[in-house]
């Protein structure tokens, strides 16, 4: 061979093995607090030709940072082909703190970290093996995956805006029926009070207590008929004694005929389906107001006690009971009063001035459309009254109801001893 192409055949081999020139990346890395940062920096990149034509892969490389010290050598970037930049994760504390590129310039002194960092307005926290802001993976993220799967789930019928239901496979849902309707712990739906309860307490029965009536009627049949605990102004009653039961039907005898100003309550179980029952047992007495009231002198009627019922409290079904007490003192001058079930007058009794007491009862039968109403009064020297009549009152906006009295000559008071309103649902 000729010697001239021996040296060039050598000074070729020499070429191929020599490797492509590199920069030197060399800082100190601090945390925001002050202290050294340590932990690794995962540096990726593409496939390209360096500026000495070596062929450089596709490949990543994981830099250790102890107390602070970063030292690493890279292929300048910028002079290759294609041009391109360095994808850099910084790990630390057992997760991925951030991410940042580089764009590596030629240069025989080593950079600092600012010199070769590329300012991004996509930067994010999260690796990736390109420059074009690759999405974070959950599982780059230590104990991502594990806390998203504890986490509740939306369900099929999730919509917002309505009571949140988990259904049997964890998975949260929203309850469907109106607007109106109640609840129940499986998510189910219905009507408030559509469902029998297995005990009725504070049943009151319906029938005039006039002192000659006998015949009172139960909400609901008890069963079995003994679980009857039916109290008379709160001395229990015995059966075939006092009353004898027929299904619902109460039957006094004629020694404990109830008389004017007696209570009656009930209190009995059923047998948690009785479909035969159209009347609602009342599972529970809701207090709306009671008070002492106040009193008048006036000569004309005027408020001596008021009860607002808020608006939308009262649905088809409910039963309101209102009850009052009277005291007239001084002897010159009579008195009348009357309770108005909103713009309805319900009660209205003219007394003498020898009357001193007066007590009555109304109760109103909340329908479809207004209220269908009955009242007794009766006082020490007033005869048991009892009246019936019906209200057309919209309920949507509430309703007051409103104890008006007045006397008929001045020099006597008029006052509300006492008065109750309760909503039965």
């Amino acid at each position: 061979m000729h010697p001239r192409s021996f040296c060039a055949a050598i000074l070729l081999a020499a070429s191929a093995l020599a490797a492509p020139p590199l920069t030197t990346i060399q800082d100190v890395l601090y945390k925001a607090d002050g202290t050294r940062f340590n932990g690794t920096l995962t540096i990726s990149w593409s496939s390209f030709e360096a500026v000495d034509r070596s062929a450089v892969v596709t490949q990543s490389t994981t830099v250790k940072v102890v107390d602070g010290n970063l030292r690493v050598q890279l292929v300048p970037s910028t002079t290759s082909t294609p041009a391109f930049s360095y994808s850099v994760v910084y790990n630390s504390d057992g997760r991925v703190q951030f991410q940042e590129t580089w764009a590596v310039p030629s240069s025989t002194t080593p950079l600092r970290v600012r010199d070769v960092r590329v300012a991004t307005a996509n930067a994010t926290a999260a690796p990736g093996n390109d420059t074009t802001g690759t999405p974070v993976q959950e599982s780059d993220v230590v104990g991502l995956v594990a806390d998203l799967g504890s986490r509740p789930l939306k369900g099929p019928a999730y919509a917002a805006g309505r009571v949140a239901l988990v259904n049997a496979t964890g998975a949260i849902e929203s309850v469907s029926g109106d607007p109106s309707d109640c609840v129940r712990v499986d998510g189910s739906t219905g009507p408030c009070g559509a469902s029998q309860s297995s005990f009725v307490d504070g049943d009151s029965p319906s029938g005039i207590v006039d002192g000659s009536n006998t015949v009172f009627s139960l909400s609901a049949t008890p069963d079995p008929p003994s679980s009857l605990a039916l109290y008379r102004n709160g001395l229990l009653q015995k059966t075939s004694q006092d009353y004898t039961l027929t299904d619902r039907t109460l039957q006094f005898v004629a020694a404990s005929t109830p008389q004017p100003g007696d209570t009656l309550l009930a209190s009995y179980r059923l047998t948690g389906d009785d479909s035969s029952s159209a009347p609602q047992p009342f599972p529970g007495a809701q207090v709306l107001c009671s008070g002492t009231g106040g009193s008048t002198t006036a000569l004309a009627l005027s408020s001596i006690g008021t009860c607002s019922i808020p608006a939308g409290l009262l649905v088809p079904g409910d039963r309101v009971e209102v009850r009052f007490d009277l005291a007239h003192q001084g002897a010159a001058s009579g008195f009348s009063f009357e309770l108005h079930w909103g713009a309805t007058a319900v009660a209205h009794l003219d007394a003498a001035a020898a009357e001193t007491l007066v007590t009555g009862r109304t109760d109103a039968a909340i329908l479809a459309v207004g209220a269908q109403l009955s009242s007794q009064t009766w006082g020490s020297v007033l005869p048991f009254a009892a009246t019936v009549s019906s209200s057309s009152d919209a309920l949507a906006a509430g309703l007051t109801v409103d104890f008006q009295g007045k006397l008929s000559q001045s020099g006597d008071t008029l006052a509300l001893q006492n008065f109750t309103v309760v909503r039965f649902p």
